[in-house]
């Protein structure tokens, strides 16, 4: 009897190298065969439109999808940038524009800010809570190594 190859399914753990890439070739975020992400799919360690990418993918596939923003991480909302006072950072914390600060919201999730703007003058910090890929177009490379359950 032939063995049907593993397709990921929700709910399964899989385990998949990958690579997030600006249309630049920069690469912003990896994982690689020796150290792979291993995840349920639906945990929401990754995005949901990206396990909808890999969703029906076998088990040594390798991928590559040009993925849009509206198909990625959105377009940036304004609602999502706040003015914050200075005085709610740790003293010592060198607050320029671009630095990456995680937040703890009141469900005890944390979520990234990236710092846009300091004004001295009015003690405040303007921190956007945008998806730092909201708005941009970029390449998702995959591979499966391995899926189980089901």
């Amino acid at each position: 009897m032939v063995e049907q190859s593993q397709r990921i399914a929700a709910g399964q753990q899989v385990a998949i190298a990958f690579e997030i890439a600006l249309p630049s070739g920069q690469v912003l975020d990896r994982a690689d065969e020796a150290e792979p992400l291993v995840l349920e799919l639906g945990d929401g360690q990754l995005h949901p439109n990206l396990e909808a990418l890999i969703t029906g993918l076998e088990v040594g596939t390798e991928a590559k999808f040009s993925v849009p923003p509206e198909d990625g991480f959105g377009y940036p909302d304004p609602n999502n940038v706040y003015d914050i006072d200075k005085v709610e950072f740790a003293g010592d914390m060198d607050l320029k524009p671009g630095l990456v600060i995680g937040f703890t919201t009141p469900t005890g999730d944390e979520i990234p800010g990236t710092v846009v703007a300091v004004d001295d003058e009015q003690q405040q910090v303007k921190v956007d809570f945008n998806h730092p890929l909201a708005g941009e177009n970029f390449v998702f490379t995959v591979k499966v190594l391995a899926v189980k359950g089901h």
